[in-house]
């Protein structure tokens, strides 16, 4: 190799150093799996605007919708995607801990093996909630009101066939013994969900907290029970399904976000110091709380969020097992 040739090496590898160096190089898309108004949506949305922020000065990271069969849709489309960092998703437990068991022949997407898992960013605790003229005074009368059995005024909706609402819906049902039972209304977002059933079209269902936060503080839905073990903070007087006879009860959602597979480690881990630091910015913290939904506070390297996935994953086979409950493909 000439003098001319040994000068040319450092010159060809500068642009792949300076990309690197140089992440994000232009504006991140996030993509939501659920419609616009959802709570998915409004965790995108609100950890958008506070994560760019600790990417660089000139770091902008847009929110795109790409709804569709729980997540699942926008889930495969992302796996197909470059893995340089500039295209991610928020998903939840749906799309990638309880479909994967639920739809008849599996996703096209392995939830482990085609993704890179970035960082877990909040909980979403779910609601149990009902039209404002639903015949119980408190949460135990309507534990008893639905245990009576179903009736023709008492579909419950959710936020789509295989979402996280659907199968804790019946949840409810089965530790009732009535599984199977209600008529089942599905819509495009928990959005759609929650206003369904403050029309009355629909009597109740199990929202996640964060679509459902606002229609309950102005009492357009009635706030009924938390479904995990503990009452959330900004509604201490909501008690849990567990304390209304139905003891055990807890079943919660969660979101993360997550790449195409073998994004390069350096790219993981900026993105993943980004989001923790968001997560421990109080104002980020404050509006989290305000729509329903708990900071994430437990260890959140890439690694920690890949065991997080599996854990999951693990857990929610017996979710899908107790309902019955299956999906076509």
């Amino acid at each position: 190799m000439n003098r001319r040739s040994l000068l040319a090496l450092p010159v060809l590898a500068m642009p792949a150093v300076a990309r690197a160096q140089a992440f994000p190089d232009r504006a991140i898309t996030l993509v939501s799996g659920f419609a616009p108004g959802g709570s998915t949506d409004i965790t995108a949305r609100l950890l958008a605007d506070r994560m760019q922020g600790f990417l660089g000065p000139n770091a902008r990271v847009v929110v795109e919708n790409r709804p569709g069969a729980s997540g699942t849709v926008a889930s495969d489309w992302l796996r197909r995607q470059p893995a340089d960092g500039h295209v991610l998703m928020l998903n939840e437990a749906s799309s990638h801990a309880l479909i994967p068991h639920a739809m008849q022949g599996g996703t096209r997407y392995d939830p482990m093996a085609d993704f890179t898992h970035v960082a877990v960013v909040a909980n979403g605790p779910l609601i149990l909630i009902a039209k404002p003229n639903f015949p119980a005074a408190n949460a135990a009368e309507a534990v008893q009101k639905l245990r009576a059995g179903p009736q023709d005024d008492m579909p419950y909706a959710s936020s789509g066939v295989g979402s996280i609402p659907h199968f804790a819906a019946e949840a409810v049902a089965v530790s009732l013994g009535l599984g199977g039972k209600f008529a089942h209304i599905p819509y495009r977002s928990g959005g759609l969900m929650v206003e369904s059933i403050a029309r009355g079209e629909t009597a109740w269902g199990v929202a996640v907290l964060a679509s459902a936060a606002a229609q309950v503080r102005d009492e357009r839905v009635r706030g009924i029970a938390i479904t995990g073990l503990d009452r959330f903070p900004a509604f201490p007087n909501i008690p849990t399904l567990a304390e209304s006879g139905m003891p055990g009860f807890d079943i919660g959602n969660w979101f993360a976000v997550i790449g195409p597979p073998r994004m390069p480690a350096p790219v993981t881990e900026a993105l993943n110091r980004a989001i923790n630091s968001a997560l421990r910015d109080p104002q980020l913290n404050d509006r989290f709380l305000v729509a329903g939904i708990t900071p994430w506070t437990r260890p959140n390297t890439p690694a920690d969020t890949r065991a997080f996935f599996q854990a999951e994953l693990d857990k929610f086979k017996g979710v899908v097992d107790r309902t019955g409950v299956r999906m076509e493909s």
